[in-house]
């Protein structure tokens, strides 16, 4: 194979490995990291007793942002239980130190349906935990498509549901991101830190991006299980990308009269 071929594939591997593990536009179902973005001022959505509210008005503290929606079968409910079992362990004081704001996504759900999700969440709490420190809002779907692809929030409805990812987003007191959490269990040092940072408007990229690109969640189970598939080919097109490498610096190391005698 001589090198012209051989760099052909080295191009053809390198952005085929970047688009195995690329973000999704906000037009699909994932994350599309807006580190340092401002939620938009003028999206109004609905609070629990039906009044408008300008979401950015809200926001005057860390805020833990999470988008779902109120019958979700899948992933919500335990990305929920877990942020509220996850609160009773903080440190920091809700209401003055953060807050947290679910928004749903689906146009289907009401204000009453937030008003009910707040109440049992409020319930699990252990600790004083104001009720204006867990806000649930909803609106039409053009407000709340305009917040989620403000913060790199895809969902696509399928059918009756919608497929969207898990994560809980961090915004500043200026109503920038600064930082991701993905998935829907989180650990109390780390939301402790996002908040910290949010505090202080330091964004941080989210170095468990490529973790849980390895991951795919089985509704069936309610859980995450390895995508061995993602894996085996990222890992096929990454080794393809090296060995071509390999190849074309050793024949660039080769001895003048070996390169001559082939």
């Amino acid at each position: 194979m001589n090198k012209t071929a051989l760099f052909s594939i080295l191009l053809l591997s390198l952005p085929a490995l970047a688009n195995a593990g690329r973000e999704p536009t906000t037009d699909e179902a994932g994350i599309t990291e807006r580190l340092g973005a401002s939620v938009p001022a003028d999206v109004q959505l609905n609070d629990e007793t039906g009044q408008k509210v300008f979401f950015r008005q809200l926001i005057d503290k860390p805020t833990m942002l999470t988008l779902n929606y109120f019958r979700c079968g899948g992933i919500c409910t335990p990305q929920l239980h877990d942020l509220a079992r996850t609160l009773n362990e903080l440190a920091l004081q809700p209401g003055k130190d953060f807050q947290v704001i679910t928004v749903s996504f689906d146009p289907g759900d009401t204000f009453e349906a937030a008003a009910s999700k707040r109440t049992s969440y409020l319930k699990m709490m252990r600790r004083p935990f104001p009720p204006a420190a867990w806000r649930f809002l909803t609106g039409d779907a053009a407000s709340t498509k305009a917040l989620a692809n403000a913060v790199g929030f895809g969902f696509k409805q399928h059918g009756d549901t919608f497929i969207h990812p898990g994560a809980l987003i961090m915004l500043s007191p200026q109503g920038k991101v600064t930082r991701y959490l993905y998935g829907i269990t989180y650990l109390p040092a780390d939301l402790q830190m996002a908040i910290n940072e949010a505090a202080s408007g330091v964004a941080r990229p989210s170095i468990s991006r490529v973790l849980s690109f390895c991951f795919s969640y089985d509704p069936a189970g309610r859980k995450y299980v390895v995508n061995i598939t993602r894996i085996a080919g990222a890992a096929t097109i990454f080794l393809a990308g090296v060995f071509a490498v390999a190849v074309l610096f050793m024949g660039k190391r080769r001895p003048p009269g070996e390169r001559a005698s082939s």
